[in-house]
């Protein structure tokens, strides 16, 4: 299993491209099954979790091709199996976006309840609630979410009762070929929703709303392919926004947007970053010392919950004490035993961490649990004095792009130990 070893203690200071988003792609790549396609996507990011989405495509009958080279992905065809099986869906929680595609064009789908991160319950109640309420008969049987609409979906009013991205992006995609008008309130804002709504109404898609948290969505017969280009990364890009500021450097974040990090832009800026936008992209220094800032986590536009491992690692280094609080998930707070073994001093209890900063973290061997904690302890590990080892980053894998090489390009004393 591959380990990441640090050796900590160099400024970050040079040039970082952007990715594109893998939390866009994912749902991007799962809208092919409302077509023939081709559904041609670029700016698709090299990730294990994309290529996961890739072969549960191929499984349904789609072909996919993705020219890693070009950072394109080319999707077509139609469903011929309607099972999203266990083996598949169990490596990624993205997998369940393929439910409502596959229920509005073929009537039914029937998909295993989804894994990824081991972060909380992450329920898909919200999911099958409201495509309820679009007419779906929906079964949970041996770890299947069976969704049933031989007569197609009919439009309604969806009122989530909580903000979800996943759940707003499976309506969203069913409501594209349900008959009527389908209205989705209090709909997730975030960024690659947007990027989402704007690829299906290139498909053929009627919506409104977009960048609101009210969609109104006018179902069409029948869509048809598209080119669409991904929005880079914001999630990497406040991840390495993080990087530059542990390390006292000064790095361009290429092809980064502020309009789409929310307020991660102003807690970094409160805790004494500096983060200015330019024509390429974000330029991201720090301008002296770190001051403890607090942090609590809500929907776009508020601070990401993928960003929350990654600040408390910047505030372990920082003057002060730091409030951070998880409201998204429950259980995310599981890098804090691996940030304390490099000398954090953190208490936490429920949703809440007290983080008092260190003049400096100390290198140590590490594990990590989820792919934004296993980042937080990357970026630990380039502040530290000595050496870190990272251990399990196949959880990196998922949704960082060739993490090492970005940051050793940088400046960062960093390589990935295979075996």
């Amino acid at each position: 299993m591959d380990r990441i070893r640090i050796r900590g203690g160099r400024p970050l200071t040079g040039t970082i491209p952007v990715s594109g988003a893998k939390n866009a792609a994912l749902p991007l790549m799962a809208a092919a099954l409302l077509s023939d396609g081709p559904l041609r996507l670029g700016n698709v990011p090299d990730l294990a979790d994309v290529a996961t989405m890739g072969a549960l495509l191929r499984h349904h009958g789609l072909s996919v091709d993705h020219d890693k080279r070009e950072r394109t992905i080319t999707l077509a065809g139609a469903a011929n199996d309607l099972e999203a099986p266990y083996d598949i869906v169990r490596r990624m929680r993205a997998s369940v976006l393929v439910l409502g595609p596959l229920l509005a064009r073929h009537g039914e789908a029937k998909v295993s309840l989804p894994g990824g991160c081991a972060i909380g319950t992450r329920p898909v109640d919200l999911h099958l609630k409201a495509l309820e309420q679009l007419g779906a008969a929906i079964e949970l049987e041996s770890g299947y979410i069976h969704a049933k609409a031989p007569r197609g979906l009919r439009g309604a009013t969806v009122i989530f009762p909580q903000v979800s991205v996943g759940a707003t992006e499976n309506l969203l995609m069913a409501a594209t070929l349900a008959e009527g008008e389908t209205i989705l309130v209090n709909a997730a804002r975030e960024p690659e929703i947007a990027d989402l709504a704007m690829c299906l109404m290139r498909m053929g898609a009627r919506i409104e709303g977009i960048g609101t948290d009210r969609l109104r969505i006018e179902g069409v017969r029948a869509l048809t392919g598209a080119t669409h280009r991904i929005v880079p990364d914001r999630i990497e890009a406040g991840t390495y926004a993080c990087a530059a500021a542990v390390t006292g450097g000064s790095v361009l974040l290429e092809g980064a947007r502020m309009e789409h990090l929310g307020a991660v832009v102003r807690t970094l800026r409160d805790a004494g970053v500096e983060v200015a936008e330019r024509p390429e992209g974000l330029r991201v220094s720090r301008r002296n010392g770190l001051s403890g800032t607090d942090a609590m986590t809500e929907p776009f536009p508020g601070f990401a919950t993928d960003m929350q491992a990654q600040f408390m690692a910047l505030m372990c280094v920082a003057e002060g004490a730091s409030m951070i609080t998880e409201t998204i998930f429950e259980n995310r707070f599981m890098h804090v035993p691996e940030l304390m073994r490099m000398g954090a001093r953190i208490n936490y209890h429920g949703a809440s961490a007290i983080v008092r900063g260190v003049p400096r973290l100390s290198g140590a061997p590490v594990m990590a649990t989820d792919l934004r904690a296993s980042v937080s302890l990357v970026l630990a590990g380039l502040a530290a004095e000595g050496e870190t080892i990272v251990n399990r980053v196949y959880h990196l894998d998922r949704g960082y792009e060739r993490v090492e090489a970005k940051l050793a390009a940088v400046g960062a004393n960093i390589e990935r130990l295979s075996g």
